[in-house]
């Protein structure tokens, strides 16, 4: 009796140290997480100019955009991250136009970079061997940016509030999923606005090429009936010869546009073919956001717009005649850096007796690394208008720097 007594006494003292040190434990988990916080910084300079075939002058800003933040480490598969972004006019080159901010309306040429200091993102994370759940404000840019992006080329990039999900099903498949009720614009916090947003976008991956099936589910939360509805497949690869490497992309897409008064349906098509042959890249694109009937173009509203159908953004909005985007782009690295070239010819999808031709572009870019810290790029566009809008020239000179 008495040896099972110190044994019993023995246990409940085991027990009680052990819940006596779970709590230590436990803030020793969580003081590694905090002191494992990380600190970030980046910089990005850049100067842009524009000058259009009208009646506005031209334009000329000098930006600088500042992100800060921090990101913790690992707690039970949690974490956390919170940035700041902040975009100023520098040295006074600020004569330009921001629209939607009010900023000299109708007198210069737009560059969309207003002046801004708001919360860029803020979110807390779980992540364990195949799942990733990020709950708060955050980046999300789904394939090229085609439907779904980041729009960082601008200086107050956009991000969503809201939840996602990354699961891994197995090592060739991945799904994506995010809730998202608000949409933070590039204009700053004035062109924000309420949303009941559905992204799905489901992939399969083997050594030749990734093809993605995926639906684009969005509605502005105003108190309106409205609903932009896309589903669309991709399928995008490479295969490698002993000559050259191969590349092909493929991509259709519907879309659905409803509001109270009309509903319209439009079709989108991506055709690219391409080789990479000692170092230089060449590829054809062709690439048709599709018209219903003349009254309504295919809509990426939330796309990072400026990367695709010419450098000048002459088409953020599509044409309600549609557009025909025919392209052949050139890239090589020589002199130190990368150089690309493109060419754009814009045809109306559904022409009308006023518009047909949307014009030409030719877009060149160099970039290159310097002190392997700083990266410089310079970029040209210049659009030759025809049955829509003006001529354009739009130059670019930019360095940036991280930390």
């Amino acid at each position: 009796m008495k040896i099972a007594a110190k044994i019993s006494t023995r246990g409940i003292l085991s027990i009680g140290i052990a819940m006596a040190l779970a709590p230590i434990a436990q803030a020793a988990d969580w003081y590694e997480a905090l002191s494992d916080i990380k600190a970030s910084a980046d910089f990005y300079l850049r100067y842009e100019g524009a000058s259009q075939d009208n009646a506005l002058s031209d334009a000329n800003a000098l930006t600088l955009r500042t992100f800060a933040g921090i990101e913790s480490g690992e707690y039970n598969g949690f974490s956390f991250k919170v940035e700041m972004e902040d975009s100023r006019i520098v040295l006074g080159q600020g004569d330009y136009t921001v629209g939607p901010t009010g900023y000299n309306v109708g007198e210069y040429s737009v560059i969309a970079d207003p002046e801004t200091t708001e919360l860029d993102q803020a979110y807390i994370q779980y992540r364990s061997d195949n799942i990733k759940v990020k709950a708060g404000r955050q980046v999300i840019a789904l394939d090229t940016h085609r439907f779904i992006g980041s729009v960082a080329w601008r200086q107050d990039r956009q991000t969503f509030d809201g939840i996602s999900v990354n699961y891994k099903v197995s090592d060739n498949i991945h799904a994506f999923y995010a809730y998202v009720n608000q949409r933070n614009r590039i204009f700053a916090e004035a062109a924000d606005f309420d949303s009941k947003d559905h992204f799905l976008n489901v992939s399969y991956s083997n050594n030749i090429g990734k093809l993605t099936a995926y639906a684009y589910l969005l509605e502005i939360d105003n108190d309106t009936d409205n609903a932009l509805d896309t589903y669309g497949i991709r399928y995008a690869g490479s295969y490698s010869t002993d000559s050259a490497k191969w590349l092909y992309t493929a991509e259709v897409a519907k879309q659905s546009s409803e509001n109270a008064t009309n509903d319209f349906d439009a079709s989108y098509l991506l055709l690219e073919a391409g080789a990479v042959v000692s170092g230089v890249t060449a590829k054809l694109g062709y690439e048709v956001l599709g018209s219903d009937d003349g009254n309504y173009g295919f809509a990426t509203p939330l796309a990072t717009l400026h990367k695709f159908n010419g450098w000048s953004d002459q088409f953020l909005g599509t044409p309600a005649q549609g557009l025909k985007d025919m392209s052949a782009t050139i890239s090589a690295k020589f002199a130190g850096g990368k150089w690309t070239a493109i060419y754009h010819q814009f045809d109306a999808d559904e022409a009308s007796l006023a518009i047909d031709d949307l014009g030409s572009e030719i877009n060149l870019l160099y970039t290159t690394k310097v002190a392997e810290r700083f990266n410089l790029g310079v970029k040209y566009a210049n659009y030759s208008a025809d049955d829509f809008k003006v001529d354009t020239d739009r130059v670019w000179v930019w360095v940036s720097t991280k930390f």
